[in-house]
């Protein structure tokens, strides 16, 4: 598994946002993309808002990516 750390510089990051950030996609839309399909999890529950906040502290997963977002 692929562990990847997200410093984040506000209160929070949108999810397709971050996706693409992490460099899991190369776009937002790529991004929305995979969220629509039902393959990430935040938190360990699949997430189908592509724009969920995701704040510190909490664990995006994707295939066999885990990222972990930090303040």
């Amino acid at each position: 598994m692929q562990q990847l750390e997200f410093q984040l510089r506000g209160e929070f990051v949108e999810l397709c946002n971050l996706l693409k950030l992490t460099g899991v996609c190369d776009s937002g839309g790529a991004g929305k993309a995979l969220v629509a399909e039902g393959v990430v999890s935040v938190d360990g529950k699949v997430e189908l808002r592509k724009t969920a906040k995701i704040r510190a502290g909490q664990v995006v997963n994707f295939g066999d990516v885990r990222i972990t977002v930090l303040k």
